[in-house]
């Protein structure tokens, strides 16, 4: 005579074996893309990297868009041509859950080599290749004007490719330090670099750009998890 055991089993089927084994989530792919003249945004990229690298899961890339000056121009301004950081291309922009862009101020919008590669994304937009990436901006000033805005502006072009823009609010309490002259902003880190670019980012603004790196990589890893 069957037992109860066998009869219920024929009834609601037989419960699935529970996995022994954890299932492995990929690895959340973040980009810290910038533009640096002077290296002030390169050394705040870095900063950046380093708080994304902190999210567990999470695997960082620091690239920068190409130059567009002529070299002879670029030496005789005084542009720093000795960055470590591998230059992007375009179309690898879809590769990644995440992108930080990193770009100086230009009379209040990005500089003109961001602008230049981002206008090569033309093909990324007509087949959706950013929708629903995240995305997140800091920049750098002179004095402070434009930073604000230089970030708000580059925004409008990550909102026409679909991409999730994630500010930093007022979150970090380095934000409410106004002991001194510095850059940062609820929109996101920014430092300044004086008339002359003689200032360099400072342990506070550094702390802030590390916030946001860690903030957006913690962003794109929820997403992630969550499909």
């Amino acid at each position: 005579m069957a037992s109860l055991t066998e009869a219920i089993a024929r009834l609601f089927g037989r419960p699935k074996a529970r996995s022994t084994t954890q299932e492995v989530q990929p690895m959340t792919k973040v980009l810290v893309l910038y533009y640096s003249m002077y290296g002030h945004i390169e050394t705040m990229a870095n900063s950046i990297a380093d708080g994304a690298r902190q999210v567990d899961g999470v695997e960082v890339t620091v690239k920068r868009v190409p130059e567009t000056m002529d070299p002879e121009a670029l030496k005789a301004a005084g542009g720093k041509s000795d960055q470590q950081a591998p230059e992007a291309s375009p179309k690898e922009l879809a590769d990644y859950d995440a992108i930080i862009f990193g770009t100086p101020t230009r009379f209040g919008n990005m500089a003109g080599q961001m602008r230049t590669f981002l206008d090569q994304t033309g093909g990324l937009w007509a087949n959706g290749g950013l929708v629903g990436k995240v995305a997140s901006v800091f920049t750098s000033t002179g004095t402070g004007g434009g930073e604000e805005m230089t970030i708000a502006s580059t925004w409008t072009t990550l909102a026409h490719h679909g991409m999730i823009i994630v500010p930093i609010g007022y979150a970090t309490p380095e934000l409410f330090d106004i002991s001194q002259v510095g850059g940062g902003t609820p929109y996101g880190a920014s430092t300044i670099a004086g008339g002359d670019g003689s200032r360099q980012p400072d342990d506070r603004e550094l702390t802030i750009a590390r916030f946001q790196g860690e903030t957006v990589a913690k962003v794109a890893a929820r997403l992630k998890a969550n499909g």
